[in-house]
């Protein structure tokens, strides 16, 4: 994609301006529950706006030939989130904190905050070259990519002090996650790779597709319960992906989220992107870049038929 480092970041989001509002000095969040539940009620006739609706339902579709489910979440909780981190990486950290890898030149930051308070628990400043962009946690050591380079760094949990300096062999970096054995990585593209940690080398490349489309964009990325979940950039989806075979096994559709923050006043956020899941307790944890919130959702799987090209229009870009 020869086009998609400028496609990646517009210019709007290079800006190093600091938005413009602050949820702990003003009300309108005490009213975003309110909205979600308002929203779960008045469930329209239009497919667009019915796929788009934070409630128990999801929908089954048939794509290449097999089962590919289409979730709805129910929101579990809310916490505070930094509305200054433009959020390129997600990560649990267990003892109720995330590891967060925040972007923009002179910005990009590793961090250790604390899910409760959002407070920044332990913070590496990293250098103003660098745009900082997924990150995953491997044994006790944290792996990060740079946007627009083929650089990466190691970093030591306990104090975040850069330990290692690495090259990768991925036409950029966007998003990384493990398995516990293997680093799983994206570039913008469609292609999912498979990285060995220790020569840092791809082993494995997949294209991912949906409905004979290639699904471009792959971004942040969470290994959960043997499958790959990927931000799709532009969106307020997220992809269900197969490490096995690259398959679509479904898609989360988390529109509500974003317009529920637009709706009490902040609108200065930006995309839908960060994935933490916490498996000991079964917890999904997700935000966007810039969002003045973290949220804790758990899905809910429906039956009903839709028909593909709504979730292109949704999920596709």
């Amino acid at each position: 994609m020869a086009s998609k480092s400028s496609k990646k970041k517009p210019n709007s989001k290079r800006s190093n301006s600091k938005p413009a509002y602050s949820p702990m000095a003003s009300p309108k969040h005490f009213h975003l529950k309110r909205f979600f539940i308002l929203i779960s009620i008045m469930l329209p006739v239009c497919v667009i706006v019915v796929l788009g609706v934070s409630s128990n339902t999801s929908y089954k579709i048939s794509s290449d030939h097999h089962s590919v489910k289409i979730y709805g979440f129910e929101l579990v909780n809310e916490f505070p989130h930094d509305p200054r981190a433009f959020t390129q990486g997600l990560v649990y950290a267990g003892n109720e904190s995330l590891y967060e890898s925040t972007g923009l030149y002179k910005q990009s930051t590793v961090r250790r905050v604390a899910i409760q308070t959002g407070k920044v628990e332990v913070l590496h400043k990293m250098p103003d070259s660098f745009f900082g962009e997924g990150l995953t946690l491997l044994g006790e050591r944290l792996f990060q990519v740079t946007w627009l380079t083929k650089i990466g760094f190691i970093y030591d949990t306990k104090n975040l002090q850069k330990l290692d300096r690495f090259t990768h062999q991925m036409e950029d970096g966007w998003g990384l996650a493990t398995d516990g054995k293997i680093l799983y990585g994206s570039d913008g593209t469609s292609t999912l790779y498979q990285i060995d940690p220790q020569t840092l080398k791809a082993t494995r490349k997949q294209v991912i597709q949906f409905n004979g489309r290639e699904v471009r964009y792959l971004n942040e990325l969470e290994y959960i319960n043997g499958e790959i979940w990927a931000n799709v950039w532009q969106t307020d989806c997220i992809a269900r992906i197969s490490p096995k075979d690259g398959r679509m096994l479904g898609w989360i559709l988390l529109p509500t989220l974003r317009q529920g923050l637009i709706a009490a006043g902040y609108n200065g956020i930006d995309v839908l992107n960060g994935i933490a899941w916490d498996s000991n307790k079964n917890r999904i944890f997700v935000t966007g870049k810039l969002w003045p919130k973290l949220y804790a959702i758990k899905l809910h799987p429906v039956r009903r038929q839709i028909d593909n090209k709504d979730i292109e229009q949704l999920c596709v870009p």
